[in-house]
């Protein structure tokens, strides 16, 4: 740590995500970068974790400024649990550090990562970032939908792990991520909740993930875009 700025260990996990990861690792990069420049003295490890890749990601995210590890557990919060311990051991374990996770299939915006460490500094323990599905992967109904039900500057609250931020010290108190093949980004919430953390919700630096109907996980963001194309095209 230098002057009061923690360390920050980036998790992304990913599975056959080679049509969307080099978008994911550009945008990454830049908002790495302007922390860096904003935020001085920072030391930021960057992991990406590879889950049973079948497809071209391994040789992507070794093209770009990460550590990659592979792993086959078929497992999003394995996936995440991994991810951290690996960044936290390249950064040499400081005492304060600050955990940030997205998917790889999603964008951050430039000031992401930047704008959870000013939340941080302002006393946040966890933050929560929200997320929006690309409008080009949806309808016209679908995307004006979700604009009418999404108003900027008041956030819901949901935990997404594309979009999350927290202390180490919490991270641990809650369990670390569990190996639970969805929702572990919710059960960790729900974690730090129980021992009084100080949640943060914010829409400030939303990020962009993929609009797709059918994800990587049984349900996630992906079963929600699904539900509500449903609901609004009246199907079934």
């Amino acid at each position: 740590m230098a002057g009061g700025v923690p360390a920050v260990a980036i998790v992304v996990p990913v599975h056959n995500e080679a049509e969307l990861l080099d978008d994911c690792l550009a945008a990454l990069t830049e908002a790495v970068e302007h922390t860096r420049r904003t935020h001085p003295g920072v030391r930021i490890a960057t992991v990406v974790v590879l889950d049973a890749c079948t497809d071209a990601s391994a040789r992507i995210a070794q093209s770009w400024p990460v550590r990659a590890i592979e792993i086959d557990a078929r497992n999003v919060g394995t996936a995440r649990r991994l991810g951290v311990a690996a960044a936290l051991a390249e950064l040499g374990s400081p005492e304060d550090v600050w955990i940030s996770t997205t998917d790889g299939d999603s964008a951050v915006p430039v000031t992401w990562l930047s704008h959870q460490l000013d939340l941080r500094a302002a006393g946040a323990d966890v933050v929560l970032g929200t997320v929006r599905p690309d409008f080009d992967d949806l309808t016209l109904d679908h995307a004006e939908h979700w604009l009418r039900t999404h108003p900027r500057g008041r956030p819901a609250g949901n935990v997404h792990g594309a979009n999350l931020g927290l202390r180490a010290d919490v991270y641990v108190g809650a369990g670390e991520f569990a190996d639970l093949d969805q929702h572990e980004d919710v059960e960790l919430v729900r974690a730090a909740r129980s021992l009084k953390a100080r949640v943060v919700a914010t829409d400030e630096n939303e990020v962009v993930t993929s609009g797709r109907f059918w994800g990587r996980t049984p349900g996630g963001y992906a079963a929600f875009v699904r539900a509500t194309h449903e609901r609004i095209a009246g199907v079934g």
